[in-house]
């Protein structure tokens, strides 16, 4: 019998037993990036500029780990399909085309960014107060970058194999080492911002490692090896095709990290830049379960459509959006409660906690019209439409926020609370249109009298 059969048991226990684990493994990797900003939200004296200065680095991490899904999240789901279909020699050489993508991405990533992180930064919306954070928590990231893109990259592989467990062991060593280094580096050692960067690297040093000793070693059902990572240009042309749709999420997300930093530092300066680091903060958190939950899903709904089980995708679609549209609706509320609370979790100075709850409120209005988004991009994403997993990721971030961003400033006296009123509008207008274009087109064909004769005696 093939080792973790999608096509097999309820289809809700499958997305379940990959989702719980990697909805672990994405709690421990926010980790990474929360826990520096809790302890330099925290730093005596310097700690709004020092966190400040931290969020104007956001974009270039958001960039390198677009490369991440680029290559990573694009050749996953390939490998699924091609795992449901018994196509293994087609799977590792996916695998092996992926891995020499992510090395040469993430080199040319540390060298370009290197050179012109300067004139970057300030194009980012620094300032001279918070440039010097910036730039020495972004130097010392760069030089780790490769150990992130294969660490990100190559785990989407552990994940789409079914070790979910494993998968969230490379995130869970890497986490469970920054959280220890992170306050030795930042106040034992004194060396603040550049510690928390330091312990980053490390860290993710530690997870690339793991990630490469097990895909190369006897568990793996596909395995990563040297006689499989010569570049194969049709290979590299789907993985690059299906990894679009991530890649130009990543980026979107930080194109409009670029455009909301510089609309606030010029609509309201330093502190404003500090609270949208804050908002973006308490966003990765809530997002987490979602995130878990549709990337959980996207090895299952591939598997059986590439056995050809058509109802079983169905139905890995129909729980996958009911699960995420529950828990972003609890989340909401819960948030609108307590807004303080978790604006304190990242720092407690009496201004920004202020000027920063009122912006919170507006930023994560109808929050619960994000999942919407999510399902139907992961639809797409599973089983391998990337056309339209591509189109809805610019239509959101390219066509509504950014744009919306620049406009709504200047509009009605909005000034500042402009900013924070775009994303909203975009979850409600993007996440809409994702969604039931998916229902009106991918649902449709998903029609269980299309399944071959084979592949009607369902067990659920």
């Amino acid at each position: 019998m093939q080792q973790n059969d999608f096509s097999q048991g309820k289809v809700s226990k499958n997305i379940l037993n990959l989702a719980i684990p990697m909805t672990l493994a994405q709690l421990i990797n926010v980790l990474y990036n929360v826990v520096d900003r809790i302890y330099i939200g925290h730093i005596p004296e310097v700690s709004m500029l020092a966190l400040t200065g931290l969020g104007l680095t956001f974009p270039i991490i958001t960039i390198i780990t677009a490369f991440a899904n680029l290559f990573g999240m694009g050749g996953a789901p390939l490998c699924s399909i091609a795992r449901g279909g018994g196509e293994k020699e087609r799977g590792e050489r996916i695998m092996g085309n992926s891995f020499t993508l992510l090395v040469l991405s993430g080199l040319v990533l540390t060298i370009v960014c290197l050179i012109f992180k300067k004139p970057i930064l300030y194009l980012f919306g620094a300032s001279d107060d918070t440039f010097p954070y910036a730039d020495d928590y972004i130097t010392i990231y760069l030089c780790g970058s490769i150990f992130v893109t294969l660490g990100l990259g190559m785990n989407s592989f552990i994940n789409s194999q079914g070790f979910g467990k494993t998968g969230m062991m490379t995130v869970l060593l890497g986490a469970v080492a920054n959280i220890i280094l992170d306050p030795i580096f930042i106040f034992v050692f004194d060396m603040g911002v550049k510690g928390a960067a330091l312990a980053t690297i490390i860290s993710q040093f530690l997870s690339c490692f793991w990630v490469l000793k097990f895909l190369t070693g006897p568990k793996a059902i596909f395995r990563l090896s040297l006689s499989k990572m010569k570049l194969d240009i049709k290979l590299v042309k789907e993985i690059t095709a299906l990894g679009m749709s991530g890649f130009i999420m990543s980026v979107t997300n930080s194109a409009v990290q670029i455009v909301c930093n510089a609309s606030l530092q010029f609509y309201g300066g330093d502190l404003y830049v500090g609270i949208m680091t804050v908002i973006n903060s308490i966003r990765e958190v809530l997002t987490m379960p979602v995130t878990g939950i549709t990337n959980g899903a996207q090895p299952v709904l591939g598997f059986n459509y590439g056995a050809g089980k058509y109802l079983r995708v169905r139905q890995g679609i129909k729980f996958m959006s009911i699960v995420c549209i529950v828990y972003t609706t609890l989340a909401w509320l819960v948030l609108m409660m307590i807004p303080e609370t978790f604006i304190h979790m990242f720092n407690s100075d009496p201004e920004l906690i202020r000027e920063g709850v009122p912006s919170l409120n507006l930023y994560f209005f109808g929050f619960f019209m994000m999942s919407f988004q999510f399902s139907g991009q992961s639809a797409f994403v599973g089983l391998g439409k990337s056309k339209f997993a591509i189109f809805f990721s610019l239509f959101r971030k390219v066509i509504i926020v950014i744009p919306l961003t620049l406009l709504l400033p200047n509009l009605f006296g909005l000034g500042i609370n402009g900013v924070f009123l775009a994303e909203p509008i975009s979850n409600f207008v993007g996440g809409l249109a994702c969604f039931l274009t998916m229902m009106a087109t991918l649902w449709k064909s998903l029609d269980p009298k299309n399944e071959p004769k084979s592949n009607y005696n369902l067990s659920d």
